[in-house]
């Protein structure tokens, strides 16, 4: 089990992104959750099998369509408190 942050940037908010992350998150079998983050970005806690760790941090790079994305920073986290599921934070 592998838990990771990735902070998303770019014209993420209000175009799907967290919705979509969602979906590709659970078709994965993460846990975690997505949020928007007030300077714009957008904020990825994902927990799981490092492939599919792998396989999230891969379509981030590039978001559903109306998503610009720059740039996606990872950082790998210590575990912490578990997650029952992969949820939309607000």
């Amino acid at each position: 089990m592998q838990r990771v942050k990735l902070t998303v940037h770019g014209r993420v908010q209000g175009v799907g992104y967290r919705y979509h992350t969602q979906q590709q998150a659970q078709q994965l079998g993460l846990v975690g959750y997505v949020q928007n983050q007030s300077d714009g970005t957008v904020e990825i806690v994902a927990e799981g099998d490092a492939a599919a760790i792998q396989q999230l941090l891969s379509w981030t790079q590039q978001g559903p369509p109306a998503a610009r994305v720059e740039r996606v920073e990872s950082e790998a986290l210590a575990a912490g408190q578990p997650f029952s599921a992969f949820e939309i934070s607000k």
